[in-house]
């Protein structure tokens, strides 16, 4: 179930309340649907989110299992996702710190801190990635 994405622009999708697994019964809230950056060439994923002074939306790193905020200007949240990009672990992360790799994950997702929390990422919510093909063959 690999998942080799190219650098661009996609959304992100978390599912509502109470359905982190993607199966829920219609009862919870609707998805949240956020821009994504996808950053999958070594380049892009070196450059990330340095000298930014923010983010619209979220940025995926793939395939990353860890990320430091040196040359940062914001404090981010992270998301580690396993290969099934359900989230493994969510922390915040001031500039100039180096996060401990995680041993399972294959993804990173970045965005402002804070963000997070309120979109309902947190560990056990499997999100989904759809990619922006305007422009391809």
């Amino acid at each position: 179930m690999g998942r080799r994405w190219r650098d661009g622009a996609g959304k992100l999708i978390v599912p509502g309340n109470g359905n982190g697994n993607g199966n829920g019964n219609g009862a919870g809230e609707p998805p949240t649907v956020l821009p994504l950056e996808i950053a999958a060439s070594y380049r892009a994923r070196t450059r990330g989110l340095l000298g930014r002074d923010s983010i619209s939306g979220a940025m995926l790193l793939s395939p990353a299992s860890g990320v430091h905020t040196f040359g940062m200007r914001i404090p981010i949240d992270v998301a580690y996702l396993d290969r099934r990009l359900t989230v493994i672990a969510v922390r915040t992360m001031p500039p100039a710190r180096l996060g401990l790799p995680r041993l399972r994950a294959r993804h990173v997702v970045e965005a402002e801190a804070g963000t997070m929390a309120g979109w309902g990422l947190r560990a056990g919510v499997r999100v989904s990635v759809e990619t922006t093909t305007e422009g391809a063959a």
